[in-house]
C-alpha cells in the first residue's frame, strides 16, 4: 500500500509541477520552439541570451523594484494593523464585539468587482492615480482573513499569562508587543508569507492603477510584453519575466516551509 500512496504522491507531484518546468524550459527557447508539439523540454537550441537580452529590452530591474516596494510596505501594513485589530477582538471586552467582527468578516463575500468602481473613484479624486498608494494605504487598515487567522491563534494563547503580566505591571500595549506577539510567531509566519504572495502576484489593481510604464510591477510587465512592440514575438521574453517572478515565491516558501505548516495547523484551533 506505501508503494501505491508513494506513487500516486510522486505522479501528483510531477503533475502539478509540469506547467513549472515548462515555464523555466521556455524561458531559454526561442520563440519559433516555445509552442511546438509535442513539448520540447530540453531546449535546443539553448539561449541562455534571453536572460541577458531582456534586461536591455525592457526594465526589469525597475518593474523588480516596484514591485518588492509595494510588496514590502503592504505586507507590513496588513500584518501589523490585522495584529492590533485581532488582538481587540480576542481580548479586549467592548458592546458591539462580536456583532462588528461578525461584520467584518462578511466583507470577505463582497466580490471585488462590486466596491472596484467606488473605490476607483474615491481614490481618482484623492489623486492618487497613478501611483501606489492605492495599492499601499489600504492594507494599512487590516484585512479580514488576516484578522480572522490571528484572532484565532491570540484566543490559543492562556489568559494566565497575561495576568501574570498584569501583576508585574505590565501596560496592555507591553503585554501585546512582548506576551502576545512572541507567542503567536507560527502565525505571523504564516499570514505574512501569504501576504507576501498575494502582493508579488498582485494584477488586477496594479493595473487599474499603474498607468506610467515606470511604475510596472512584474505582473504588469509581463502583461505588456504581449504588445510591447507591434509585430514582434515577444513570447521568450515573457517566459523569463514570468520566471524571475516565481522563483522569489518558490525561495519563499522552501526557507519557511516548516514555519508556514506549523502555523496552518496551529492557527485556529479554538473557535
Amino acid at each position: 500500500m506505501n508503494v501505491i500512496r508513494y506513487a500516486i504522491l510522486v505522479g501528483g507531484g510531477i503533475l502539478m509541477l509540469t506547467p513549472f518546468f515548462w515555464l523555466v524550459s521556455s524561458s531559454f527557447k526561442t520563440p519559433a520552439t516555445i509552442y511546438v508539439f509535442p513539448p520540447q523540454w530540453i531546449p535546443d537550441p539553448f539561449r541562455w541570451q534571453n536572460y541577458v537580452e531582456v534586461f536591455d529590452a525592457v526594465p526589469v530591474l525597475r518593474a523588480s523594484w516596484n514591485t518588492v516596494y509595494i510588496t514590502m510596505f503592504a505586507s507590513i501594513g496588513v500584518i501589523m494593523s490585522s495584529a492590533m485589530a485581532a488582538y481587540g477582538f480576542a481580548r479586549l471586552r467592548f458592546r458591539g464585539r462580536d456583532l462588528t467582527f461578525s461584520l467584518l468578516l462578511s466583507t470577505v463575500m463582497l466580490p471585488y468587482v462590486v466596491t472596484m468602481i467606488p473605490i476607483f473613484i474615491m481614490f481618482s479624486r484623492l489623486g492618487w492615480v497613478d501611483s501606489f498608494k492605492p495599492l499601499i494605504v489600504p492594507h494599512w487598515f487590516g484585512g479580514p482573513i488576516t484578522i480572522f487567522m490571528l484572532r484565532q491563534f491570540f484566543r490559543t494563547i492562556p489568559l494566565e499569562l497575561e495576568s501574570a503580566a498584569r501583576i508585574d505591571g505590565a501596560s496592555r500595549p507591553r503585554i501585546f508587543l512582548q506576551v502576545i506577539i512572541p507567542l503567536a510567531r507560527p502565525a505571523l509566519v504564516v499570514t505574512s508569507i501569504l501576504a507576501l504572495v498575494f502582493n508579488w502576484n498582485g494584477f488586477l489593481e496594479p493595473l487599474i492603477y499603474l498607468r506610467k510604464t515606470k511604475l510596472y510591477t512584474l505582473a504588469l510587465l509581463v502583461n505588456s510584453l504581449r504588445e510591447f512592440e507591434s509585430g514582434l514575438d515577444w513570447t521568450h521574453y515573457m517566459m523569463v519575466v514570468s520566471t524571475i517572478m516565481v522563483v522569489p515565491v518558490l525561495i519563499l516558501y522552501f526557507l519557511a516551509q516548516r514555519a508556514f505548516i506549523e502555523g496552518i495547523v496551529l492557527t485556529g484551533l479554538k473557535g
